[in-house]
């Protein structure tokens, strides 16, 4: 393989979770005050941290978000998570073919830690990530599409940013990799190819991703 680390966005990568957390994230906003289809929940926000979220709503109404938004997300989308979640199809055969072919590998979302690893032990997956293999945008000062939190990855992971390949699902994410000086390719099961922008590759299947990695 010709890259040394690969860096995996977790929600919408990993674990299947952008469906239900948009969901519950639209439904919130639109309960307080703040109108928000699933569809726009989806263009404005993911692949992004909570503060994004906060920075949008007040730019376009002037209003702040209540000071729990953030723990009340957390808990209603933990909640839907208990009941719905899985793992992306393909997931653990790709992580078992980097094990086996001994390639590093991590994950850096724009999820807190917490989020993330509810979701690793819902799916199962939390048997593949080492505790220092996963970095979040708590770690970094800014979350996607600034390039911090991938290269914080790779500086402790201990790879040169040019021999990184970032796995990921949204525009924002793209941005921050390519920001990054990363290679990064796109996982189009969510979000057409043509939304995810100076991309290396595209893959609508994880049983496609080695191959291209090669």
């Amino acid at each position: 393989m010709r890259y040394e680390l690969v860096i995996f966005d977790n929600d919408g990568v990993l674990v299947d979770s952008e469906p239900l957390a948009n969901t519950v994230l639209s439904g919130y906003l639109t309960e307080l005050g703040h109108p928000t289809s699933y569809e726009e929940s989806l263009r404005d926000y993911m692949g992004s941290a909570v503060h994004r979220v906060h920075d949008l709503v007040e730019e376009r109404t002037g209003q702040k978000l209540p000071e729990d938004f953030d723990s009340t997300l957390a808990t209603r989308t933990f909640a839907a998570f208990q009941e719905e979640l899985v793992a992306v199809d393909g997931t653990e055969d790709l992580l078992g073919k980097l094990v086996a072919d001994g390639v590093d590998y991590c994950v850096a979302s724009s999820g807190s830690h917490e989020r993330i690893r509810v979701g690793h032990r819902k799916t199962g997956i939390d048997q593949w990530f080492e505790e220092e293999w996963i970095f979040s945008s708590e770690d970094v000062g800014r979350g996607k599409p600034a390039p911090d939190l991938f290269l914080y990855a790779a500086e402790r992971m201990g790879v040169a940013p040019e021999r990184c390949v970032v796995i990921e699902d949204s525009p924002l994410g793209v941005e921050a990799a390519r920001a990054a000086g990363m290679d990064v390719y796109g996982f189009t099961s969510m979000v057409p190819a043509d939304r995810l922008v100076g991309v290396t590759g595209h893959f609508s299947d994880m049983a496609q991703l080695p191959q291209l990695l090669a």
